[in-house]
């Protein structure tokens, strides 16, 4: 299967702005780094914070952002430059040589290259962080190369000619500021980068001294050469490390000053089609919270203030252990919209299954049981989901308790009764995530009612227990048809460990006709209960599991994410 489609509702991750073919008409997941505070005790991989109206950052949307912009006016004055010295010298160089012809070759190359990667990075096209640090190495890689090449081949020339190794050029020191200037990162991370290109001029002349005897004898008559350029390099790193370091702590103290009524926002955390959220506190309470704001762009359009208001009252009527809590909704002085939620240590069952494969089935019964006893609360005062899947199901601790089952993200939750003609997502369109959605939304040609998600826990208890989601396909409309009209492939084919009873309960969630499915969540939960595994996932269980494996979850985690 196509990584695009897998991506958006397995891990719950949507490239940038974070949407895929598929995914337009639907939220994508949010993952939160818990705060750094000491006042918080929780740590490891329990304390990652995760909401969802969208998807899982390595960094936060506005810095992933930031580093693509900056990356395109980096690759865009290099290549400038060197298309600039390449009409210069191209009647200049002499091609019967062959340290000239390569270094014609390359200076063609990294043109090219840098031109590419500017014209990409203009385009729509998503990235992901990975992807933008591969295209960081490759703009300031290639032309490090080509200046190493340069020096090498002049200083043989120098040495033969004039018996001295020629000065350390300016171009690495512009290479080293224009790389401090533009590329967002930690101090830390830009003193190992700044390092090794400050450290390149110097290998090549060393490289240049073993393999030239003219060289190395220049070298040796002429010391002082490398001390001043060991001081001037030295000097313009530290300045340089200096200089990221001052701008992230103007950036960090620019977050740290915004405030939203009682809210002081701390830092940004995660970025959707629809908003930010930030990690904040209540100045008066101290308490940690996870605040989600109307983007600017965004807050002029009705429609998108109805479903952002819609989100806050249709999560607001629940009240269930089960369901996220909404503190608090308001709206700013400059008009900014927010609300306030709590935030969750823990992982979406998407991570889960992405970093630790398929659950037991003790495990997974013990989780989706109580995510149908939130939607059971839902469906009690009318809503209807419509967007279930493995990222909208959250394994928290809370209280004390490890594996807590959340159930989030009513962003596209709808009255059962409300069928009038200015409703926000119109009839006739498709809406949620085709990996999980139920042939009646697949279809489109009525409204969904507590059945479909039925389905749809049916599909996420499917994938967690195989590790793939009932059907997938590289192309969404496939998926959608297959949901309309394919019986799935029964669990146990896929993972034997899939017992009997359970097996049976999946299949009857996935069955085609909502008459044939369970009616009710409370009808789904009391078919979990029978099964044979249900109870054996103990709060013992769930607690020794994350403390096994936090170190790992950890580790996992700090991988992924590229501080900016």
């Amino acid at each position: 299967m196509d990584d695009r489609l897998s991506r958006t509702d397995t891990a719950g991750k949507v490239n940038g702005g974070l949407h895929t073919a598929h995914a337009r008409s639907g939220p994508t997941e949010m993952t939160l780094e818990a705060p750094s505070d000491s006042s918080l005790s929780c740590v490891g991989p329990a304390c990652k914070v995760h909401l969802v109206q969208g998807s899982g950052t390595e960094l936060s949307g506005e810095t992933e952002n930031l580093l693509r912009s900056r990356l395109r006016s980096a690759a865009l004055l290099l290549f400038a430059g060197f298309a600039a010295f390449l009409i210069w010298h191209i009647t200049r160089i002499n091609l019967a040589t062959g340290a000239s012809a390569v270094l014609f070759v390359l200076h063609c190359v990294t043109t090219v290259v840098l031109g590419l990667i500017a014209i990409s990075l203009s385009s729509r096209c998503p990235m992901t962080t990975r992807q933008l640090r591969w295209v960081e190495l490759v703009t300031f890689g290639l032309p490090v190369v080509f200046t190493m090449l340069l020096q090498h081949s002049k200083a043989i020339v120098w040495a033969e000619w004039y018996g001295v190794i020629p000065p350390i050029s300016c171009i690495w020191l512009l290479q080293i500021f224009l790389y401090a200037l533009f590329i967002p990162n930690t101090w830390k991370r830009a003193a190992v980068v700044l390092g090794l290109i400050a450290a390149a001029p110097l290998v090549s002349v060393a490289i240049s001294a073993w393999l030239d005897p003219n060289s190395a004898q220049a070298l040796t008559t002429d010391p002082q050469f490398i001390i001043e350029a060991v001081l001037v390099l030295t000097l313009a790193t530290v300045s340089s490390i200096w200089g990221v370091y001052t701008i992230n702590s103007l950036r960090t103290e620019a977050f740290r000053a915004k405030e939203l009524g009682q809210y002081k926002l701390k830092r940004l955390i995660g970025s959707g089609g629809m908003g930010d959220v930030y990690l904040g506190e209540h100045q008066l309470m101290k308490r940690p919270c996870a605040i989600k704001v109307i983007r600017p762009e965004k807050a002029g359009d009705p429609k998108v203030l109805a479903r952002f208001e819609r989100e806050v009252q249709a999560t607001a009527k629940l009240s269930h252990w089960n369901s996220i809590d909404i503190f608090d909704y308001g709206r700013a002085e400059d008009g900014t919209f927010y609300y306030v939620m709590e935030y969750l240590p823990g992982m979406n069952l998407s991570e889960l299954v992405r970093r630790y494969g398929p659950m037991p089935a003790a495990r997974a019964i013990h989780l989706l049981r109580q995510a149908c006893d939130a939607l059971h609360e839902a469906h009690d005062v009318g809503l209807v989901h419509r967007d279930i899947k493995p990222a909208n199901i959250f394994a928290a601790v809370r209280g004390g308790l490890f594996d807590v089952a959340k159930l989030l993200d009513f962003g596209l939750a709808k009255p059962v009764a409300n069928i009038d003609g200015d409703q926000i997502t119109q009839e006739g369109t498709i809406t949620g995530s085709p990996l999980y959605m139920s042939p009646e939304q697949a279809v489109g040609d009525h409204e969904p009612d507590a059945r479909s998600d039925i389905y749809a826990m049916g599909a996420v208890l499917y994938f967690i227990l195989t590790g793939r989601p009932p059907f997938e396909d590289e192309k969404p409309m496939r998926v959608l048809i297959a949901h309309a009209h394919d019986a799935p492939t029964p669990p146990s084919q896929l993972n034997s460990d899939v017992p009997e009873d359970v097996e049976l309960v999946v299949m009857r969630c996935l069955q085609k006709s909502a008459d044939d499915r369970y009616q009710t969540a409370a009808e789904l939960m009391a078919a979990l209960d029978d099964c044979e595994d249900a109870g054996r996932w103990t709060r013992d269980a769930a607690r020794a599991w994350w403390h096994q494996n936090e170190r790992q979850a950890a580790a996992a985690s700090e991988s992924e994410m590229v501080a900016g």
